[in-house]
């Protein structure tokens, strides 16, 4: 019986979506022995891109950990300001007993400055350290965060200026390691051959009508039509003002 496979474009797909969808294309017709429908040509053209779509997928994996890394730095700078505008805004108040703690904090500032959120992220990293080691050497500075409600800040800053350095350092070791590759022309060399490999399924279900293609045609158009439907989806969101960039990537129900 003859065969149609649904088609779309896959510029919308994230690149982790992107060799997660050809991957499991991959892993579908391999469930239908290819060499048995005389796909085997067609098929070993498609999977011969699977060391180059690994590539693709650990660049994005580096890329992931790169977004971390703003997340992070982005909480520390909130972290950091909120602490000294607090400060700053409880000077301005006539308040006797929180006076003196006051002063400890902003002299604590007037060593560290009051401009680390605004330095390269290594710099920022350091001074926040070298910031907390004199805050946790000093007994009057912790008691004065104390007091003024803010040590929960100065605990977080520490967490999270701890874990952007830990993952810094991993994202450097991969970056050495992963090889940086064109995404884009692999794609469009991808799509050519993912086309090519389409035509010719739909072909041989035309030509050898003792054979089944229904049945991993009828799984390639479920598994397509999922990805249609969560690409609306997502199109949907982003043209009422939503910000998908943030979203999970899209996957397959299990």
């Amino acid at each position: 019986m003859s065969v149609k496979i649904n088609r779309f474009s896959l510029k919308a797909l994230w690149n982790s979506e992107y060799t997660m969808f050809i991957t499991q294309i991959i892993a579908i017709i391999n469930k239908y022995k290819p060499e048995e429908i005389n796909l085997a040509k067609a098929f070993a053209k498609l999977t011969s891109f699977i060391p180059v779509l690994a590539k693709i997928k650990a660049q994005e994996l580096s890329n992931a950990l790169s977004n971390l890394l703003d997340e992070l730095d982005h909480e520390r700078d909130v972290l950091i300001n909120a602490i000294i505008a607090q400060v700053k805004a409880l000077s301005k108040l006539s308040l006797p007993n929180i006076a003196p703690h006051v002063v400890i904090l902003n002299r604590f500032f007037d060593i560290h400055g009051r401009d680390i959120a605004d330095a390269p992220y290594n710099s920022e990293t350091m001074r926040i350290d070298g910031l907390m080691i004199d805050y946790n050497a000093k007994p009057d500075v912790k008691a004065a965060a104390e007091a003024l409600n803010m040590k929960i800040l100065f605990d977080q800053l520490a967490v999270v200026n701890t874990t952007f350095a830990t993952n810094f350092l991993q994202r450097t070791k991969e970056d050495a390691s992963v090889e940086k590759v064109d995404t884009r022309s692999i794609r469009a060399e991808v799509d050519k051959v993912l086309g090519e490999f389409f035509d010719s399924l739909e072909h041989c279900s035309r030509e050898y009508d003792q054979l089944d293609y229904t049945t991993p045609a009828n799984e390639l158009n479920n598994l397509i039509a999922h990805y249609k439907t969560q690409l609306k989806a997502r199109a949907t969101r982003r043209n009422s003002g939503k910000d998908v960039t943030t979203e999970a990537p899209i996957v397959t129900p299990k």
